[in-house]
């Protein structure tokens, strides 16, 4: 059968096309021509995996920051990739100063070593404040710290745990200050009479469940150098009484002023042992267990008492006191817990 030309030529058009499509390769896929470095050397630096970054310092001062490099050309072209523009760039051998960029490799620059003094200095005065506010606020056990805005405080435990209770001034009509500013008054000699320290209500409002307190002094002291605490040992300017009780008071002491001036004074003191703790407090513990019974601590003004004191009382079976401050709570660890590591005794072996 014969067919028309036209139609002969489109079918055979058609079959090399059809040849011509079976045949077709996939594309290739770009992938960035690798940088070509023919005979290239290593630059004359020396090599260190810690240095990421370093600078090829330029004859006249300048610097080029780089992470590869290498020499091309016999050595006359430097070729490097430039951390700075992130692409491979090229400089004059001539133009390089390998010298100084050993030298800047190797020794730290003056601003380097200004920026270790700066570090240096701020770790320097970071830690001294770190100490001084230790001091102004030492650690009486692990976690319990006594405030730093100063006050009269009580160390007791509670179900064997230590807790921390503030002490406050107490007397006739006061006016119940907070920290280191107190109210001092003395009994002073004017005629023939015999006059209380008297404290009202039949019980302190802090209780010590333990008969060995331990109470910590941080307030402004008596500046006069007669009646201060330098005038004499601290044991002596800040001491322990105990107190008669009655149905509704405390009689903390009672002195008798006779006409002619002469003070005498009449009070329960319980011996102590005093000593410094930190740039600013005063531990004060009696020497003794006391027995149960209600207390105070007393400042001494020379020879006179100050009027206002810090009332306590020891109770092993009174209830907790209110607002004490407790330990810093364990902060989690690894093993999930938020109780602080301890050592459990081996296992027998059965």
């Amino acid at each position: 059968m014969q067919y028309p030309a036209a139609i002969r030529v489109s079918a055979i058009a058609l079959l090399l096309a059809g040849t011509g499509l079976a045949q077709r390769k996939p594309a290739a896929k770009h992938t960035a021509p690798a940088n070509p470095t023919p005979a290239a050397s290593q630059c004359p630096i020396p090599h260190t995996d810690t240095q990421q970054i370093y600078r090829i310092m330029m004859k006249d001062g300048s610097y080029q920051p780089a992470t590869k490099c290498e020499l091309l050309d016999r050595g006359e072209r430097v070729h490097f990739w430039s951390s700075e523009r992130s692409d491979w760039e090229d400089v004059p051998n001539s133009l390089v100063d390998w010298a100084a960029t050993t030298k800047a490799l190797t020794e730290p620059s003056a601003a380097t070593v200004a920026a270790s003094g700066d570090a240096a200095a701020a770790d320097a005065d970071e830690e001294a404040e770190r100490k001084e506010e230790e001091a102004r606020s030492p650690e009486v056990k692990p976690g319990l710290r006594l405030p730093d805005q100063g006050g009269v405080f009580l160390l007791d435990y509670w179900r064997d745990e230590p807790e921390l209770v503030e002490l406050v001034q107490d007397g006739g009509d006061v006016n119940k200050n907070m920290g280191r500013n107190i109210l001092r008054a003395a009994i002073n000699p004017i005629a023939k009479s015999k006059q209380t320290i008297e404290l009202k209500g039949g019980h302190a409002r802090v209780q010590s469940h333990v008969p060995q307190p331990a109470i910590y002094i941080d307030i402004d002291t008596d500046q006069n150098p007669q009646t201060g605490a330098q005038a004499k040992d601290l044991s002596q300017h800040f001491r322990i009484v105990r107190a008669d009780e009655k149905k509704d008071s405390r009689v903390v002491g009672v002195i008798e002023i006779a006409v002619y001036g002469s003070v005498s004074q009449k009070a329960k003191y319980i011996e102590t042992k005093a000593e410094p703790v930190g740039t600013q407090w005063i531990k004060i513990t009696p020497a003794q267990p006391l027995d149960p019974g209600e207390y105070a601590v007393v400042e001494m003004l020379g020879k006179d008492i100050n009027l206002y004191v810090w009332d306590f009382g020891v109770h092993p079976t009174a209830a907790q006191n209110d607002k004490p401050w407790r330990p810093a709570p364990v902060s989690d660890t690894s093993t999930g817990t938020k109780q602080s590591p301890v050592l459990n005794p081996r296992p027998k072996n059965p």
